[in-house]
């Protein structure tokens, strides 16, 4: 009787287990939006998504990205709504991910990738991570200047590179190019920030593209002689430190101030309410602008859907919602740019291919360590 209670009891645990271990294997793999760093566990999941995705009758594309809005996600929404295709999306820093799509190699499942700055998706490239793209789609909708040579990448949206100005202290008829920031009378004035940050290599590498190496050190010598304080911060730590009387200008991105102005927190509305805005260079080169772009991976295992993603970004539709969630420029010119933009004015741009960016990159990091520039 006793061994007869004892085989009873191990056949119920040995079932338990079994029913447990199926249980399981029927969970979600997990968010499709997660971090790459520390852990190949993100490539495991969005492995899994794409083969429940593929059941559906609409297909999956697998989307590394460094960009983090909330406006982006409802794009990648109203995409699946329209064709049937999922979107799974892995977040992380640019650096992180480029990195992860290198070890990753043929067995990536990444299909696209989507990063802040030329200068980011030429490393891209250089690294062999990305393939051409023949769309007449995306030629039609995205200026040649806002894609890559070979069409490895295509912008998707614009950011200016601007001064902004308090609006009690400075005349903005006392403003004029950005060399002029590196004149004596700034001295003290002027707030950027760090040479490390992807946005300054980029626009000293426009300044080294239209004028050479020789005028563009001597402009990053300027600023630095010119420096109200060390660069520290982000963007919107510029704007906050004219705000606060630290200096009178500083150099940024136009979409931040749009974000700032369109804050939540008042004391952000605040401090954009204070500035103004000033696009430098129009009577000579241009202001200086940038990118977010896409790329389709060089092993994607979904290139037709991915190809048909790349495409609705650049649209009419999804390039509305880019600007007016993000206050950034529409790449597609047939679209309108945001109210609060509209209301800075048109401005006329620097005049090359964005590809030089990333071309004088290195030059750019260099002149950077010359002069001193933290």
């Amino acid at each position: 009787m006793t061994k007869r209670l004892l085989f009873l009891f191990l056949a119920i645990v040995v079932a338990i287990g079994v029913l447990t271990a199926c249980g399981n294997s029927g969970k979600d793999p997990g968010n499709s939006s997660s971090s790459p760093s520390g852990s190949e566990a993100g490539g495991e999941e969005a492995g899994q998504e794409k083969d429940q995705a593929s059941a559906s009758e609409g297909g999956v594309v697998n989307l590394y990205t460094s960009r983090h809005y909330d406006s982006d996600q409802a794009l990648y929404d109203l995409f699946t709504e329209q064709t049937g295709i999922a979107v799974n999306v892995v977040q992380g820093e640019s650096d992180e991910l480029i990195e992860r799509l290198k070890r990753e190699g043929e067995s990536t499942q990444a299909d696209l990738f989507i990063t802040a700055d030329a200068g980011n998706l030429y490393r891209g490239k250089e690294s062999g991570l990305f393939q051409a793209v023949e769309s007449e789609e995306l030629f039609n909708n995205i200026p040649e200047k806002l894609r890559d040579v070979d069409n490895q990448w295509f912008g998707l949206t614009k950011r200016a590179r601007v001064i902004v100005y308090d609006k009690e202290r400075v005349d903005p008829a006392q403003l004029s190019t950005y060399e002029d920031l590196a004149d004596e009378r700034w001295k003290g004035k002027v707030l950027i920030r760090s040479s490390e940050n992807i946005y300054n290599i980029s626009l000293l590498a426009s300044f080294i593209a239209i004028n050479g190496e020789e005028k563009a050190k001597e402009w990053a010598q300027g600023i630095v002689n010119n420096m109200a304080q060390p660069p520290q911060g982000g963007d919107r730590d510029q704007a906050k430190a004219v705000a606060a009387g630290i200096g009178d200008v500083a150099i940024m991105n136009t979409y931040y101030l749009g974000t700032m102005l369109n804050s939540a927190d008042p004391e952000e509305v605040k401090v954009a309410e204070s500035l103004g805005v000033f696009f430098p260079n129009q009577e000579t080169t241009g202001t200086h602008i940038n990118i977010s772009g896409i790329a389709l991976t060089k092993h994607a295992k979904n290139k037709e859907a991915a190809i048909k993603f790349m495409e609705f970004l650049s649209g009419p539709e999804a390039q509305k919602q880019f600007a007016e969630g993000n206050y950034e420029y529409p790449a597609n010119p047939s679209v309108e740019p945001a109210d609060v933009l509209k209301s800075w004015g048109e401005f006329k741009e620097q005049e090359i291919n964005l590809s030089l960016l990333g071309e004088y990159q290195a030059d750019a990091i260099r002149i950077f360590n010359e002069v001193g520039w933290k």
